[in-house]
């Protein structure tokens, strides 16, 4: 990016400048999560907790699905929905971050998130490829510093400065690297796969080798 703040590489047709604009400037609000505890699946009403975002893919796992222990009438404010970002406040996952997709049905944050609802004249999938930057790392390595357990407040969130473009532009970005980001998460489930079944072929073969009933 050059005193004029244009990238060297981009998308054809794009000629602009990009603005610098802090966190605070594209979302319109920084909610915290529902404080309840989680409770078995109902089957509908999901619970998104810090340990529910997959470390790599920043996707929601679906491996332990809970519903929030409360009255889910009274709490629509913790709904998700599209243009959501959830940053991690506290701990050492602090700073993790996920993006609400229509796919993940009717999710609940809980405590220990915080959520940024992205303007709708900003595009929330460019917004989120930033949080998973080098330069977001080191803001929130910096940002965390506490005394005792490491954090970053709402406040501090919304100071984080981000480079934008116009809207055509951020749609183009945020799509292109969706897109690499699926493949990815598509072959690290076929290379899990793979080593699940290296590692069932390699007990039949040590059982037949043993000495078991079945042994060849």
């Amino acid at each position: 990016m050059d005193k004029q703040k244009k990238p060297a590489i981009r998308f054809p047709g794009f000629t602009d400048d990009w603005e610098q604009r802090e966190l605070g400037e594209i979302c319109t609000s920084f909610e915290y999560g529902l404080n309840a505890a989680a409770t078995s699946y109902d089957g509908e009403n999901k619970y998104l907790r810090i340990t529910d975002i997959d470390d790599s893919s920043h996707r929601f796992n679906y491996d332990d699905l809970t519903s929030p222990d409360t009255d889910i009438s009274v709490a629509d404010n913790y709904k998700l929905s599209e243009g959501d970002i959830l940053f991690a406040r506290t701990g050492a996952s602090v700073g993790k971050t996920y993006l609400y997709r229509h796919y993940d049905g009717l999710v609940y944050y809980a405590g220990f998130l915080i959520r940024a609802k992205v303007k709708p004249d900003f595009d929330a999938e460019f917004i989120f490829q930033n949080t998973l930057s080098d330069k977001y790392d080191e803001f929130i390595r910096i940002t965390s510093q506490r005394s005792g357990q490491p954090g970053v407040n709402a406040q501090e969130y919304a100071e984080y400065p981000i480079l934008v473009p116009s809207l055509n532009e951020q749609v183009k970005i945020g799509a292109y690297l969706a897109q690499i980001d699926n493949l990815i998460t598509l072959h690290q489930r076929k290379l899990l796969k793979l080593k699940k079944s290296k590692s069932w072929i390699k007990e039949r073969i040590i059982e037949r080798i043993g000495g078991k009933e079945d042994a060849i």
